[in-house]
């Protein structure tokens, strides 16, 4: 990886292992998971695409274009890499229109296929998703037998949380926009790039919480004052003291010990975890400022990824490697305790490639 993620901890200390990732896109599967069924009936279009070396939003107008509707009429779930092939679900919102043939859109994008439709009554939107499965094939290791060794602990106590180098932008470049915001140097009236620039400002933060509580040795410690995530919101429990209990139910994966997604509002935790969080994140005052000029809301997110599904076999020095991961997560957040990534021919790491 670059050298934007190698100033966060890792788990299992940095890998010796280096290798490449995506060398094609058949080594970058990834398969949406929605989590819920359609209606068969509605005003919307669903169409399920494979794609291949093509980004969601160029599929998207396309698409668009083919079921004569504007791109806005056409939604998703979630965005898919490019350098990879990867299967979604697409929405065309089409009020009283029968189904279009697609059959001409197929011939002339090879790198799209549709490989079902349905009707249903709403349309897609961001957060829909469930999650995703992924199947990754890293090549030309130089030492497979480590990251076999790693997979085996990832299995059992699960990976950082972070959020991938794509939410950064090229070299950190949203984080660095972030901050020039966050000091009055410059407005930002574009939707999209206020969101992209939010979006990377509370990431950030939420990685350097993550990151001092690997170094400081506390990610599977519950600390006084902790705000420990349940199966659902209602279970949600800010701990005031400390007991075996509590320590074994989060060692159980009954709750999640998070940390924040920064917010205009006050922090939900308390004694020694608020002072961790607050030592943190004040050391990014213009990301600070930002976020609370936003009025952005406060949100918790968990310090460890648990892969479910894991399933991996060693070809000599390739290993597949395959596991659900739920939405807002990041397959580069494995991948990262697993080698050291060797940069593509251009300088270019294939994770950017969306």
């Amino acid at each position: 990886m670059s050298n934007l993620m190698d100033s966060f901890c890792w788990l299992y200390g940095q890998p010796s292992c280096q290798g490449r990732m995506k060398v094609q896109p058949e080594h970058f599967v990834v398969k949406e998971i929605l989590g819920f069924a359609f209606a068969g009936a509605g005003e919307h279009l669903m169409v399920k695409i494979r794609k291949t070396g093509e980004n969601t939003k160029y599929v998207v107008n396309e698409l668009a274009k083919a079921c004569g509707v504007k791109s806005r009429d056409v939604s998703w779930a979630g965005l898919k890499d490019r350098h990879a092939v990867t299967e979604q679900w697409l929405s065309v919102h089409l009020p009283g229109k029968p189904d279009p043939d697609l059959s001409e859109f197929e011939a002339t994008h090879p790198g799209v296929e549709i490989l079902e439709t349905a009707r249903h009554d709403k349309k897609l939107r961001p957060g829909d998703l469930q999650g995703n499965w992924f199947e990754l094939r890293l090549t030309e290791l130089d030492q497979p037998q480590d990251v076999v060794a790693r997979l085996e602990k990832i299995a059992a106590q699960g990976v950082p949380n972070y959020f991938g180098e794509q939410r950064f932008g090229h070299h950190g470049n949203n984080v660095v926009k972030a901050r020039s915001w966050g000091n009055d140097e410059f407005r930002v009236r574009d939707k999209s790039k206020r969101s992209f620039y939010l979006s990377a400002a509370r990431s950030w933060l939420f990685n350097q919480v993550l990151s001092a509580r690997i170094e400081q040795g506390n990610v599977h410690t519950v600390l006084a004052g902790d705000y420990l995530q349940g199966p659902t919101a209602e279970q949600d429990v800010v701990i005031d003291t400390v007991t075996a209990d509590i320590q074994a139910r989060v060692e159980r994966g009954e709750l999640a010990i998070t940390a924040p997604m920064m917010g205009d509002n006050a922090l939900p935790t308390s004694a020694e975890a608020e002072a961790l969080e607050m030592a943190v994140v004040e050391q990014e005052p213009l990301l600070l400022k930002l976020i609370r000029d936003n009025r952005m809301r406060h949100e918790r997110r968990p310090l460890l990824l648990q892969p479910q599904q894991m399933v991996w076999q060693q070809h000599d020095e390739t290993v597949t490697v395959s596991f659900v991961l739920p939405a807002g997560c990041f397959a580069t957040a494995v991948v990262r305790e697993l080698m050291i990534e060797r940069e593509l021919e251009d300088g270019r790491h294939a994770n950017f490639d969306q």
